[in-house]
């Protein structure tokens, strides 16, 4: 049941809107002040539309109340508005609750761009390939989205797929459609290399962080110390002739970014300080969920990476969210990532939902 959002709050929704169309309007408005102005506009405007939407359907509620009662109307008036009553009666609370949603706090990361980190777990070589499925996967989805996919670096097993692999993925939206991956993945399949057919259980971990600006983050130079290296392939064989590769440590938190994968020690260095920036930008953002430690638990995007999540059954064709207890038999069509959206669509209304009943309570 969601809770009732009294008249006057619905009125002050409206009345900001109206202020805000007001301002901007002002003549020698300064352009900084518009822009700041236009984002607001924006942000507020599904959720004014909707509770003036909501004081309308309220106001015709009330109206229809009193006809359907007034005893002096035409009884085919009383039928009418009867019917009429039943009908948005049926709709209010639909129209309560899609408000209730868009007045939730929002994760201030949820429009970024994100780095998506996946590694192979227990499992050895086949551990690896699927951590390679799950690559394509998530390319092949970010493809339907129209996003921009940049692998950051990348380390490729022998027998295929990755021991681990890092991507850039940018468009609007992108880490409040991936954020629920985060965790382990498992799979039940006969590998490749198991000649008697038996199925065995692999792993492989999955972290999607929100990108992080240099204003989100200030990294003092003195805090970083910086490795160059020769880069090498797979066997340690030399892939390159110049100390290119790098290495930064971040002291305070001993964290760790490598990157080989270009040429240039220079991009190399860049694409590092990308993936360092974003992970120092979640320790910061884990920090403040340790701090509403009470409220995440009834969520599903808890964010413990160890936590078990997915499992993906080859023999049954099924996939199951283990948060949701969600089973779709849709495992190729999910691999492909054209049914992704069937799992991501479903763990946002799990999210919404609890949200929901946590404002409630």
């Amino acid at each position: 049941m969601t809770a009732h959002l009294p008249d006057a709050r619905l009125s002050q929704i409206v009345e900001r809107q109206r202020a805000l169309s007001a301002e901007m309007a002002a003549p020698d408005l300064p352009p900084a002040r518009f822009v700041a102005l236009s984002k607001d506009y924006a942000d507020l405007a599904p959720v004014a539309e909707a509770a003036d939407a909501l004081l309308r359907a309220r106001a015709e509620l009330a109206e229809l109340e009193t006809l359907a009662a007034d005893a002096r109307a035409d009884a085919e008036m009383r039928a009418l508005a009867e019917q009429e009553l039943a009908e948005l009666r049926a709709r209010l609370p639909g129209m309560e609750r899609a408000l209730a949603l868009k007045l939730l706090p929002k994760d201030a990361a949820d429009s970024r761009s994100a780095i998506l980190e996946i590694r192979a777990g227990t499992g050895g070589d086949e551990a690896a390939l699927f951590a390679g499925d799950l690559a394509r996967m998530y390319q092949r989805y970010a493809d339907l989205h129209g996003w921009r996919v940049e692998q950051i670096s990348a380390s490729p097993a022998e027998l295929g797929g990755f021991r681990e692999v890092i991507f850039a993925i940018e468009g609007e939206g992108v880490f409040a459609r991936l954020k629920f991956e985060s965790g382990v993945h498992r799979v039940q399949r006969v590998p490749v290399t198991e000649a008697g057919g038996r199925i065995h259980t692999s792993a492989a971990t999955v972290a999607v962080l929100p990108e992080a600006e240099e204003v989100d983050i200030a990294i003092d130079e003195k805090d970083l110390r910086i490795d160059v290296f020769r880069s090498s392939g797979p066997g340690g064989q030399s892939v390159n002739t110049t100390d290119s590769a790098v290495r930064i440590t971040h002291l305070p938190t001993g964290l760790v970014v490598s990157q080989q994968d270009e040429k240039s020690q220079h991009k190399n260095r860049a694409k590092a300080m990308k993936v360092l920036r974003a992970r120092l930008f979640e320790m910061e953002r884990e920090k403040l969920a340790r701090a509403r430690a009470a409220d995440r638990r009834s969520m599903v995007g808890s964010g413990d990476r160890s936590e078990r999540i997915r499992t993906y059954n080859f023999p049954q064709g099924r996939v199951t969210d283990h948060r949701i207890n969600l089973t779709l038999h849709r495992l190729p069509e999910i691999l492909e990532g054209t049914a992704l959206d069937e799992l991501v669509a479903a763990l946002v209304a799990e999210d919404e939902a609890a949200r929901l009943a946590a404002i409630d309570q």
